[in-house]
């Protein structure tokens, strides 16, 4: 009778103030979920910024003046990496909640012994580590097409890890707020492309009239592709003391609001 009783004793698992193998479960998990399908989400925006590469340096590569001092598809590399790493973040947290909401799944995050901030940070810390793996084979590949300088690892690292980690915050905004695929698009192609293509990826934005320039000195796309390609390059358009202390900011908001409309269930919860 005592070992009928022992076999089947529940016991009471003490997790601790933060659920740290539910956070890296749920991470491993994010993980997995993209690597399985890696020609979708990994190979497949490489293959877009060379795509962007050739077809730029073919077209206008040899008639196009310097840019800031470098060579126009020197200067336009770092911005195409840059831009495939945000997009990226972005669409790796809004398609997993967004997937979740549609499947029903996303139950097992709900019932799960882990707290919104776990929950939030573990989703948006994979759509980063998906932006680096992309940025890493991105830089690997075309330091065989173009010559690529390295003015300081740190930047690129820091600018990386910024840019991704506040685009995987607002994607985890709008996979919240997105009722259907829709929605999502309409926010991808009203908001995300736009603000990429305005950010300085193909051009200085010293060439863009004064207005578009004061804009374009707000755009948060704009100050993670410039320090992006300040640590490739050493040279920048805008302040880069300014725009890491604007992303550290940013990067906040969007992970708080996030973590709120997560508490909340806004949209998860009937």
């Amino acid at each position: 009778m005592v070992e009928y009783q022992n076999r089947y004793i529940i016991l009471d698992k003490k997790f601790g103030y933060i659920n740290w193998l539910g956070f890296f479960t749920l991470y491993k998990k994010e993980i997995l979920r993209f690597l399985i399908v890696a020609i979708q989400t990994i190979i497949s925006p490489l293959v877009t910024a060379l795509l962007f590469l050739m077809v730029l340096s073919l077209a206008i590569g040899n008639e196009r003046t310097s840019v800031l001092g470098f060579p126009f598809i020197t200067f336009l590399a770092p911005g195409l990496i840059a831009m495939q790493i945000i997009q990226q973040a972005f669409s790796h947290t809004s398609s997993s909640i967004m997937i979740g909401k549609i499947q029903g799944n996303i139950v097992d995050i709900l019932y799960a012994p882990l707290s919104p901030a776990e929950v939030t940070l573990a989703i948006i810390l994979a759509g980063v580590t998906r932006s680096f793996i992309i940025a890493m084979f991105s830089i690997i590949v075309f330091s065989f097409i173009t010559e690529l300088h390295y003015y300081n690892f740190l930047y690129i690292f820091i600018y990386t890890f910024l840019g991704s980690f506040i685009l995987g915050a607002i994607g985890f905004i709008v996979g919240l707020w997105a009722e259907k695929f829709d929605n999502m698009a309409s926010a991808t192609n009203f908001i995300i492309v736009p603000l990429s293509f305005l950010s300085g990826t193909f051009y200085s934005i010293k060439r863009l009239p004064e207005i578009l320039q004061t804009i374009s000195e707000w755009n948060p796309f704009f100050y993670i592709i410039d320090g992006f390609r300040y640590g490739f390059l050493g040279i920048s358009d805008g302040s880069i003391k300014f725009g890491l202390l604007y992303l550290v900011i940013l990067s906040c908001l969007f992970w708080y609001a996030s973590y709120i409309l997560f508490k909340k269930g806004y949209k998860i919860k009937s």
